[in-house]
């Protein structure tokens, strides 16, 4: 390995997860940028939610472990303007629907 070569450089970086056939959404995820579930990039490439057996557009966080998503409690705001959500607990499946209809599915166990 020479000089300007060292470990940390992106030819010896380990290739993504897509190329592997383990592009699995994260166990947890949230549209809120104040959340520390927020991750922006994995949001822009379309991630579908399956709660109970239905696909939902609704969904403002989920955890796939805890079986639990959040979702906007109708038109309801707090008092900083913000929805108000409710906790639904259930079975919650997540795929990235950037890789179409055969996407591979996170799911619990």
């Amino acid at each position: 390995m020479s000089e300007e070569q060292t470990p940390d450089t992106p030819a010896d970086v380990p290739a993504p997860a897509a190329s592997t056939g383990a592009d699995l959404p994260p166990d947890r995820l949230a549209i809120d940028p104040r959340s520390t579930h927020f991750d922006g990039d994995l949001l822009r490439r379309g991630v579908g939610i399956r709660f109970k057996g239905t696909v939902r557009h609704n969904v403002e966080e989920y955890c796939i472990s805890e079986s639990w998503v959040r979702v906007q409690a109708g038109k309801t705001m707090d008092r900083h303007g913000r929805p108000l959500t409710i906790k639904l607990t259930g079975p919650v499946e997540a795929w990235f629907e950037d890789l179409g209809d055969n996407a591979p599915i996170a799911r619990k166990g």
